[in-house]
């Protein structure tokens, strides 16, 4: 897996950002970040997410980390737009919204179980209901949910080196998903994608 110059790949969606933003959506930005060009957040440090590992008694995955390390979260460019927490905010998704995790699994009890085979596709090949849903029961919530969409990572499957897997959820008319194979893949896609991020 690639190494990401998380700070570098930030400041470039930033730019990207505030330039697709309208007149209305800048007045919201103050005027440092408007001159900087920058919409990431100060770093965290070592011992803070230290201190996330501990209360979740975890060892967050390396990509993931990293970006940390370069912004602590990213904000919300609009209004209805995703947040990505700050390490002190992440937690378990199961925590508040174990009710909607059972009638998920109660639901899925009328399909075929995912195979391997069927699971371990990714890229555009992957169908956004293929998953366990078991798994969302230690899943990591890491970002708001916002116009029907979130990220989680998944410490249950792990395809490359102490990399959890990454999911961007869909809750509109059913729960869907996309995986993949790291947080840093996840990020080199949707950096690129201004109506991802909002």
């Amino acid at each position: 897996m690639k190494n990401f110059n998380w700070q570098s790949r930030i400041r470039e969606w930033s730019q990207k950002r505030i330039e697709a933003l309208e007149d209305y959506e800048k007045e919201e930005l103050s005027s440092e970040v408007i001159e900087s060009g920058y919409l990431g957040y100060p770093g965290a440090t070592e011992e803070q997410i230290t201190a996330a590992e501990a209360r979740l008694n975890i060892n967050l995955p390396p990509s993931y980390r990293e970006f940390l390390k370069a912004s602590n979260g990213l904000p919300p460019t609009s209004k209805g737009s995703i947040r990505f927490y700050a390490v002190e905010e992440i937690d378990w998704y199961a925590l508040n919204h174990q009710d909607w995790i059972d009638e998920l699994m109660e639901d899925r009890q009328r399909f075929e179980p995912v195979t391997e085979a069927e699971y371990f596709v990714y890229g555009h090949e992957q169908c956004n209901l293929t998953f366990y849903p078991a798994h969302l029961q230690t899943v990591l919530e890491i970002s708001s949910e916002d116009l029907g969409f979130q990220f989680l990572l998944n410490p249950n499957i792990i395809v490359v080196d102490k990399e959890w897997e990454a999911w961007f959820c869909s809750f509109s008319t059913t729960f869907g998903l996309y995986r993949y194979r790291s947080f840093s893949e996840m990020m080199d896609e949707i950096l690129n994608d201004l109506e991802l991020l909002g």
